[in-house]
């Protein structure tokens, strides 16, 4: 239906004069009673009012078609501009805009181009309020590239409508044309505004063009507005988004003022890339020397980097300031919490801070049900699964099956595992990974390798080396090596894979293969990993490699190992010698006190106090031997001792581990 006016249409509502005139030619009397007749839901009521003036002015019906925009009563707003249109009252430059943003958010083009054919007939063709208007409905309603012409038809632009149809191209993954936009505006002489810069800023880092957002960088220097905040900031995220740390460095030191948003994000990209002492560190000039509360970002951001490190000190300060501060712990940041002390190997205090969290979402559970699972509480964590399924307002995501599909395989249940696999209407490659690992890790090989054959994922190394774990717990020395020599031929150029083979021809006696292979790796210019184990002591980190003698301490180290080996050997400990299915070459040559995990444990004995929990992290799988001697040496000194491989936590008391030897 037109909603221009007929000469034909009947009133709408009477038109009864008032008694006292002068009441209503007050139009902020008129705009307050209509917005309690609006808020009441009495449009009728508020049409009456209107009804009742003898001189209607535009601001009046303005008010009220705004005050419907802001309660998103977007089609009252149309039908208020047709008894506006039908009281004769002449439409004015802030009317049709209101009017194109309601046919906008009501998806209603036809409307649009009626109003934008008004806006000619009436003179407003050549309005700036108007024309940006006019852009945003036709470039989301129509097409950007009908925007852009009519941008181009318009006698008068200005930085508001060039950033418009820039941010229109960005939204619909066009940065480049944003970019060539841009440079056009600057060309044209329009004045540039920060807005402009970042919108652009953006489209530069979606492209991840770190050439051309040096280039917008340079012209937002030239026009003296490389300091202001927003256009920093903007540059700051391009240039992390682009992976120059370095550039984004000197873009966050040079800013005269920073706010919250610029200290989040240059700690968070420092997290992202592992520089966590630096990330940290910055997180405390932030607090004390710019005197800045952290929001839930930036706590969001910096937990990670203290999750990463085996001693939890750094996370249970800013927990500590986040209680002193009375910072209120919302679900976002007390999942981080979470998350901070599962991976820091403190799972007592996070299940204790999930207990305590009332309104959990779908990642409170998840993090938790993988953290139990890392700890080796599988069951523990298969029962939190089943509890969350009684809450119907939880929606089960993939990651949270992948989750308990963890914890299953952690403690064996097979039949769980295959129940909650069926329940995923679209496995995804994580999923198959756990399902072999589950049938791997319980012994069931001829199951395992029909699943992979059937889900035709034989190509899949992550899904391979699933296998493979389950060949070593288990001492399926063939089948081990076949799946070795698949990955071997999948992953050609990862030395690892050799290091993996060589060690099995090593057992097997097979010493002209490991000469072989050696050389392979030497001719294909490979590195294998080298194994190194830390521990922090003082707040200072103590890094041990495979054979270590250089730390200042290592007498006292070496001789307190010995003294222990001596020790656990009258208590029934007898080296395992199969390293057969081991990925690190060094450690199968090296004698067992020179194993880089038990030079840290033994540091850390010799560091600290008698009730103290030693902490160690290791970049590679603890390996058979470490593992034994560590529950032997846990039950003799009788401290608990919490070792963290990049697969899983082991928790060592009373000569038992938390993996119940299933790793």
């Amino acid at each position: 239906m037109d909603i221009l006016p007929s000469t034909q249409v009947h009133r709408f509502v009477s038109t009864k004069l008032p008694t006292n005139r002068a009441q209503f030619n007050n139009s902020r009397y008129l705009q307050s009673n209509a917005g309690v007749a609006i808020k009441s839901g009495e449009l009728s009521l508020t049409h009456h009012l209107f009804d009742e003036m003898p001189l209607l002015d535009t601001f009046a019906w303005n008010s009220l078609i705004q005050t419907h925009l802001i309660d998103g009563n977007v089609h009252h707003v149309v039908s208020i501009y047709q008894h506006m249109l039908l009281r004769g009252v002449r439409p004015d430059r802030h009317t049709l805009p209101r009017i194109l943003t309601a046919s906008r958010l009501s998806r209603n083009l036809f409307v649009g181009k009626q109003v934008h054919g008004q806006a000619l007939k009436l003179g407003f063709s050549g309005d700036q309020y108007v024309i940006t208007s006019l852009l945003e409905m036709y470039g989301r309603l129509q097409s950007v590239d009908t925007a852009e012409w009519l941008l181009h038809k318009s006698p008068c632009r200005n930085s508001v409508s060039w950033t418009l149809l820039a941010r229109l191209y960005v939204e619909e993954d066009k940065p480049s044309l944003a970019i060539h936009l841009f440079h056009e505006m600057v060309e044209s002489g329009t004045e540039i505004d920060s807005v402009a810069l970042a919108t652009v800023i953006g489209a530069c880092a979606t492209l991840k063009s770190l050439k051309q957002g040096r280039n917008v960088h340079q012209v937002a220097r030239k026009c003296g507005l490389e300091f202001d905040v927003l256009v920093s900031n903007s540059l700051l995220k391009m240039y992390i988004d682009c992976g120059s740390i370095e550039d984004a460095r000197a873009t966050f030191d040079r800013m005269p003022s920073k706010d919250i948003i610029s200290w989040t994000a240059i700690i968070h990209a420092y997290v992202k890339k592992g520089g966590i002492n630096e990330g940290l560190k910055l997180f405390r000039q932030m607090i004390v020397e710019d005197g800045l509360k952290p929001d839930q970002l930036s706590i969001s951001s910096i937990l990670p980097a203290c999750a990463r490190l085996t001693e939890n000190k750094q996370g249970r300060e800013i927990h500590g300031y986040l209680l002193r501060n009375g910072i209120v712990l919302t679900v976002t940041v007390t999942n981080a919490l979470i998350d901070m002390y599962v991976k820091s190997g403190c799972i007592n205090s996070a299940s204790k801070l999930f207990t305590k969290l009332r309104n959990r979402d779908v990642i409170s559970w998840t993090v938790m049900i993988m953290g139990y699972s890392l700890h080796g509480l599988g069951d523990v964590a298969v029962d939190l699964f089943q509890e969350m399924e009684k809450d119907s307002g939880i929606l089960i995501d993939q990651m949270t099956y992948g989750a308990v599909l963890h914890a299953c395989s952690t403690a064996r249940l097979v039949e769980e595992g295959k129940f909650y696999f069926n329940c995923i209407k679209a496995p995804e490659v994580t999923h198959f990974i756990c399902m072999v690992a589950l049938l791997a890790r319980s012994g069931l090989f001829d199951e395992a390798t029909n699943f992979i054959q059937r889900q035709k994922i034989e190509r899949n190394t992550e899904v391979l080396r699933a296998l493979l774990d389950g060949c070593r717990i288990h001492q399926e020395s063939k089948l081990g090596k076949r799946v070795i020599e698949q990955i071997c031929e999948l992953e050609s150029l990862n030395a690892e894979n050799y290091v993996l083979l060589s060690n099995w021809y090593a057992v097997n006696g097979k010493w002209d293969m490991v000469k072989k292979l050696r050389g392979m790796i030497i001719d294909l210019g490979l590195k294998p990993k080298k194994a190194y184990s830390w521990i922090e002591i003082r707040n200072k980190i103590h890094v041990f490699g495979t054979g270590d003698v250089s730390h200042p301490r290592s007498e006292r180290i070496y001789w307190e190992l010995h003294c222990l080996m001596k020790k656990i050997e009258d208590e029934g400990y007898r080296p395992c010698t199969d390293y057969s299915l081991h990925n690190v070459d060094e450690e199968r040559e090296c004698i067992q006190v020179g194993h880089s995990e038990m030079l840290a444990l033994s540091f850390g004995l010799i560091s600290t106090q008698a009730s103290v929990t030693i902490r160690v992290t290791k970049n590679l799988r603890v390996c058979r031997n470490c593992h034994d001697c560590a529950k032997f040496i846990s039950k003799i000194v009788e401290r608990e001792f919490i070792f963290k491989d990049p697969n899983r936590f082991h928790h060592f008391q009373d000569g038992f581990c938390s993996c119940g030897d299933f790793w």
